[in-house]
């Protein structure tokens, strides 16, 4: 039996950045879609959307494409309308938009660096949320799951991607708390260092050595020596999308190789 049999899930930031790896967004959909959801593939490159999509139907998925900028909240409203309109109901919502790019310390900071970051990474998912959870309420059901990253917990250098991650734990626990009521459910994933394109194609583009960039991340996790990859966070992803955590709500949950447990 599929773990997301009957589903519908909007995985919002299901493109990626282009490289030789796959990126958390893009997996994730792949993941549902293989686990028997229909899949609304959301990205504000819809050419990006297009190729995550026929992955998903050459696999014998099933889903759609909606092209929207989340940092808009029309947008964002029209990720859940469009759920609805399409399939009847939106049972799973995934946010997996987040940027750091251009981030600095604390003072060199600009008013727009800061802002820029947080629209893309917490109020993105606040104007997401804020349009499904009307439709999840009035269903009785939903899982709500954003992505966070373990700079939310580790020490960082970049003030403003750290502190909107840290924020974003902080929204979905209010989330978690305020919907139990109506059979929501509302978690985090943190990752840690991840071999995907997002992680690695910046640095590389901005004069970076690929090989030893690659290298000095891996020496850095705990468990293997070894970055983990898309996968690993579409995994934990499923997990608890599915009714298998049933019972789970509220969690920030690391995948990270034991990173942030190397605090203290």
């Amino acid at each position: 039996m599929d773990r997301l049999s009957g589903k519908i899930a909007s995985v919002v930031g299901a493109g990626q950045t282009p490289g030789a790896t796959i990126g958390n967004g893009r997996a994730t959909a792949l993941r549902f879609a293989q686990e028997g959801a229909t899949v609304l593939v959301v990205d504000r490159d819809g050419d990006s959307a297009d190729e995550t999509l026929e992955m998903i139907v050459s696999q014998g998925g099933e889903g759609s494409v909606l092209v929207a900028d989340v940092t808009d909240e029309a947008q964002c409203a029209a990720v859940t309308a469009t759920c609805v309109e399409r399939y009847g109901r939106l049972d799973i919502l995934h946010n997996n938009v987040g940027i750091g790019a251009g981030d600095r310390g604390a003072t060199t900071m600009t008013t727009a660096i800061w802002d820029r970051i947080f629209d893309t990474n917490l109020k993105s998912v606040m104007l997401t949320c804020k349009h499904a959870l009307p439709v999840m309420r009035a269903q009785g059901a939903g899982v709500i799951t954003n992505i966070s990253s373990i700079a939310a917990v580790c020490s960082m250098g970049l003030v403003s991607y750290k502190t909107s991650k840290a924020a974003l734990n902080a929204y979905t626990h209010a989330l978690a708390t305020g919907n139990a009521r109506y059979g929501i459910r509302a978690n985090v994933i943190m990752p840690g260092l991840m071999d995907t394109p997002m992680a690695i194609e910046g640095y590389v583009a901005a004069g970076h050595d690929r090989a030893a960039l690659i290298a000095e991340r891996n020496a850095a996790v705990p468990l293997g020596g070894h970055m983990g990859t898309a996968w690993d966070v579409a995994n934990a992803a499923l997990f608890l999308a599915s009714d298998e955590a049933r019972f789970i709500t509220g969690v920030c949950l690391p995948v990270d190789g034991g990173q942030s447990a190397l605090i203290g």
